[in-house]
């Protein structure tokens, strides 16, 4: 537990926790510089001038005649300050308060604050006496330089270091945001740089993509190839049913258009979030067009507008979103009587809804139902229509590559499925 508090005020970032390693040692090697400075030189420097200058001020306390460089003369009534003074900053004030005090036991009070020169009030034989001298007796000469010099190179070769540490964690950014950018289904110019480490990881993380981008693409041409070889004799079944006078051709004829939907449905999935390309756009504008559409296909959907959202453009594959939510929505009236769908629009995220008033899908079988070819019974049966189990899997992986996420829950409002995609902005 000791360990884990300070990490909460960690930074977060890389750069952060480079720029805190190299910063620790610098302000504690400061502090440790200064600390042995005070205690250790400059302290005692000016103990040993002080306690020259404590015999000398004995010696015209004793004879009542000046020195050289001490003048003496008698304090007016009420002159003598009740305590001594000196400045908060002054640090070796306090080495010459206490070794002067000690020394000469005649001492009432000693003014450290007019400068250049100090006075000392003091008994004398004749009655109270104010001696001044110059400050320079009793310490160095501008003692703050060493700290001044100690601070402002420590931040110059600071600033010049963290400079450096930048240049050199712009390759990994570069390589992060490239990460990202693919992992949401984008594609941005990438080409390694930096250090021989950073290239490395560059270099083998384009490849990667180069091999992913591949695979897709031969995954999506052989199943976009099988799936044209097989339209054209399900178009000859279907042309030679329809010139049949039989009644069984009739559930034959149903057969082969669950076929062809079938069809449709692996290709779908094969092309997920693939067909398209991302685009800033309105997203309300967008689900109320696909809204339009699937009303005049006899669907029996609304559009719902909260009180208060927002509005504006989000970086999105129109082409994708279209699918997922329309497989969302072809669920909903497929299972329901109606469905309802809403859009949320805030800073950080964007929220697609899709309710409906069907049996919904149970809580232990929510995560089940987003793998792909899967059908829940008695929730989702197969007589409801054509299904493979693909509908809300193509969902699941459209916004998982546009960096969100698919999340099934019960409609409040409906009483049957919620179904949100939530995209972070």
């Amino acid at each position: 537990m000791f360990l884990d508090f300070p990490k909460r005020y960690m930074p977060r970032s890389l750069y952060g926790r480079a720029a805190l390693i190299l910063l620790f040692p610098v302000v504690i090697l400061q502090i440790v510089a200064t600390v042995l400075f005070v205690t250790r030189f400059f302290e005692d420097v000016t103990d040993q001038m002080t306690q020259t200058v404590a015999r000398e001020v004995a010696l015209v306390l004793e004879t009542g005649m000046p020195l050289m460089g001490i003048d003496i003369a008698s304090a007016p009534d009420g002159a003598t300050p009740p305590e001594n003074a000196r400045v908060w900053y002054d640090f070796s004030g306090i080495t010459i308060l206490r070794v002067l005090q000690a020394q000469v036991p005649q001492i009432t009070a000693i003014d450290l604050t007019t400068a250049p020169n100090i006075k000392v009030y003091a008994m004398g034989a004749d009655g109270p006496v104010v001696l001044e001298f110059d400050r320079l007796r009793l310490s160095a000469s501008n003692p703050h330089q060493l700290f001044v010099n100690m601070v402002f190179f420590g931040i110059l070769v600071s600033v010049i270091a963290i400079l450096y540490l930048r240049n050199q964690l712009r390759p990994i950014k570069r390589l992060a945001v490239a990460a990202q950018a693919f992992g949401r289904g984008r594609h941005i110019p990438y080409s390694p740089t930096g250090a021989t480490e950073v290239r490395a990881a560059g270099a083998a993380f384009a490849d990667m993509r180069h091999r992913i981008e591949r695979h897709i693409e031969q995954r999506t041409l052989m199943l976009s190839g099988v799936s044209h070889d097989l339209r054209t004799p399900l178009t000859r079944m279907r042309l030679g049913l329809s010139m049949m006078d039989d009644p069984e051709c009739e559930n034959l004829l149903q057969d082969v258009d669950d076929m062809q939907q079938m069809l449709d449905a692996f290709l779908d999935f094969a092309k997920g979030a693939n067909e398209g390309a991302f685009e800033r756009v309105d997203p309300d504008a967008l689900i109320g067009a696909l809204i339009a559409d699937a009303r005049r296909g006899g669907r029996n959907v609304t559009h719902c507008r909260p009180a208060g959202v927002g509005q504006g453009a989000v970086m999105l594959n129109p082409v994708a979103i279209k699918r997922a939510v329309d497989n969302l929505i072809s669920n909903a009236v497929r299972y329901g009587t109606r469905a309802e769908v809403s859009v949320m629009l805030s800073e950080k995220t964007l929220r697609i809804r899709v309710e409906d008033d069907g049996p919904g899908i149970p809580d232990k079988q929510r995560s089940e139902a987003l793998r792909p070819f899967t059908r829940l019974d008695p929730a989702r049966t197969q007589s409801k229509g054509a299904s493979v189990g693909l509908g809300l899997a193509i969902a699941n992986d459209i916004a998982r590559t546009h960096g969100g996420v698919l999340r099934l829950g019960v409609s409040e409002k409906l009483g049957g499925l919620c179904a949100d995609i939530v995209i972070a902005r």
